[in-house]
């Protein structure tokens, strides 16, 4: 297309924008508007991709972290033929593929859910990472983000990295148009602000007129002959560009515009452009997935091992079987055991420092690419990141996460390292996966089975020893439990995860020498909860007693209540949890002070026994 013809895509997605937002009665045209320019360039000029193929291997991949601009996207897939005008209207109508905020659940394009701002340059980092060290073919990444969004620390979270990745295979597009939400951005039009930043982070950066087709032309030339570097394209433009009585006017985010037709006449009117995107390259398929068996590491019973070193082990041994598998870690590996993988494996291995966003991103990214994606830290750490998590799920993203050092079970490192709040976190993630092993082999055989599993899954891993409980053999069903001890006369039951496993375990032990068989479950799949097992429990001995190192908040407890929620009697339940704050403390002081210890366990059956007696 020639200047006037990118000028006028550039209208027409404009008033496409202004037409939607219209027919909803909702949106954000406003922010659409200023960027409209920069869309027009990028579609007809610079984006190889084949909309009737959006798995090419060769496709350029295109974010929109100002995800509340979605009218652009949509307007930007009409004028390329993907969608029609009809199906332009349904925006943010029940059942339209067309989304308030765009997400690959709905549309096939879409690489990545936004909308929680801050969040596509740290995924678009992630997608350009696996096309640089994994995928090796020359897509592009183009990322536009508004400036706003700029305030997030995610967004230099992903700035350092790409920078220190020297992904060249990499575009933001920040659109600077000044307005936030409530009035002005912290550095409004200043784009020498932001170019420091940047170029702080090793960044190549080009400060440009938003609105001049040619200067955002050159501008996208020269990140792409740019070498070794990401490019930071800055433009500057204005909100509500083209329309008099909205243009850079406070007080009117998120909102139609007044008079929708009055603003499309002065637009110039509908129009019909179409745009003929470059077709991507030829590239070679993905990755194939090897379809070994995984030899798993096998650990003989009474054998004593932490399950975060089964962890990294199975990874290992699973990275072996399948080269799909990619470790990521947040310079903590020799801790959560991923250095195993990192070993053997090193070119699937990616080190995100102490950055769990951007590590919980680069995982979303690398998902979105097809591969299969083990990402660890501490589990407390991964707090941080939850709201990545959160959007993972929108996403449908696959993800695994694996924490480890959870609970008060660590020791003398105190509660700033304890991770007491995952469970509940995780268990809270749309069709996430929770998994709480509480031996060597059992955590080999889950590790393996994440890599086939939908949607969001977490295992939470320990630091110290544990005894092996289970033969290399046993098969651990997601979804199932295991009933550890049982008989007729079982007058309560048990139900543990994890490092509680052995504490139970040993309280029944006690409180059988006392007379009072109890049963135990180790109920190492969190969600989804085995409730068929848990219900038989609750009939056969009338009461549940349930034990972990977590706080009685959404873990354990509330997971076995899950069993419940179908309207039936729900059976008398009593819950030992960590309740106080802990401090210092050697792993056996802090589960005894914790009251999840064996004895603790073994004082709380006796009483409940006792109560039984008396009722």
């Amino acid at each position: 297309m020639n200047t006037g013809e990118l000028v006028e895509l550039g209208q027409q997605l404009r008033v496409d924008s202004v037409r939607a937002a219209a027919a909803a009665g909702s949106g954000h045209p406003t922010s659409s508007m200023s960027a409209a320019d920069l869309m027009a360039v990028l579609l007809a000029h610079h984006l190889r991709y084949d909309f009737a193929r959006p798995a090419h291997p060769g496709n350029d991949r295109f974010v929109l972290s100002k995800g509340h601009a979605s009218p652009l996207l949509y307007a930007a897939y009409k004028a390329a033929g993907a969608i029609d005008d009809e199906e332009l209207l349904t925006f943010r109508k029940l059942g339209s593929r067309l989304e308030g905020h765009p997400t690959p659940q709905r549309l096939p394009w879409v690489e990545t859910a936004t909308g929680s701002l801050g969040q596509g340059l740290p995924v678009g980092v992630g997608i350009a990472l696996a096309g640089k060290r994994l995928d090796r073919t020359g897509y592009r990444v183009w990322v536009l983000c508004g400036d706003s969004e700029l305030a997030e620390g995610s967004v230099w979270e992903a700035a350092e990295a790409a920078g220190f990745e020297n992904l060249d295979n990499l575009v933001a597009i920040v659109d600077v148009n000044r307005l936030g939400q409530r009035g002005p951005t912290r550095h409004g039009h200043d784009l020498d602000a932001y170019a420091r930043r940047f170029q702080a982070f090793g960044w190549h950066t080009v400060e440009v007129d938003g609105h001049d087709v040619d200067a955002v032309d050159r501008a996208y030339g020269e990140a792409l002959s740019t070498r070794g570097q990401p490019t930071a394209i800055l433009a500057r433009t204005l909100k509500g560009k083209g329309v008099g009585g909205v243009e850079d006017r406070e007080g009117l985010h998120g909102k139609p515009l007044p008079d929708a037709d009055e603003a499309i006449a002065e637009l110039g009117g509908p129009r019909d452009l179409r745009v003929r995107v470059h077709e991507p390259p030829a590239a070679r398929v993905l990755h194939a997935v090897e379809s070994r068996s995984a030899e798993l590491p096998r650990w003989d019973k009474g054998e004593k091992a932490a399950t975060r070193d089964a962890y990294g082990k199975a990874l290992a041994a699973l990275g072996t079987a399948r080269d799909d598998v990619v470790a990521l870690d947040g310079e903590v590996g020799d801790s959560t055991r991923a250095e195993f993988f990192a070993k053997e494996h090193p070119d699937r291995y990616v080190e995100c420092y102490i950055a769990e966003q951007q590590m919980v991103a680069t995982a979303v990214g690398i998902a979105a690419r097809g591969w299969v994606p083990y990402a660890s830290t501490f589990a407390a750490f991964l707090t941080r990141a939850y709201d990545f998590v959160r959007m993972a799920a929108v996403s449908g993203s696959g993800i695994n996460l694996v924490g480890s050092h959870a609970g008060v079970a660590i020791g003398q490192d105190g509660p700033s390292q304890m991770g007491l709040e995952d469970l509940a976190m995780m268990r809270a993630v749309h069709g996430s996966t929770v998994l709480y092993p509480c031996d060597a082999n059992q955590t080999a055989r889950l590790v393996a089975a994440m890599a086939d599993l939908d949607g969001i899954r977490y295992l939470r891993t320990s630091r110290g020893g544990s005894e092996v409980i289970y033969g290399p053999d046993e098969e651990f069903p997601i979804g199932g439990s295991k009933v550890l001890r049982s008989s007729a006369q079982d007058r309560m039951t048990l139900v543990a995860a994890g490092v509680t496993v052995p504490e139970a375990l040993a309280a029944a032990d006690a409180l059988g020498r006392e007379g009072i068989p109890v049963r135990v479950i180790d109920l190492y799949s969190v969600k989804p909860v085995d409730r068929a097992t848990l219900r038989q429990a609750a009939e056969e001995t009338g009461c549940l007693l349930t034990v972990e190192d977590h706080r009685e908040e959404g873990g354990l407890g509330d997971a076995v209540l899950d069993a419940f929620g179908d309207g039936r009697p729900v059976p008398r339940l009593v819950r030992l949890a960590v309740r106080t704050m802990p401090g210092s403390a050697s792993p056996e002081e802090q589960l005894r002070a914790a009251g999840i210890d064996a004895e603790s366990i073994t004082a709380a059956g006796r009483l409940l026994a006792e109560e039984a007696v008396v009722a």
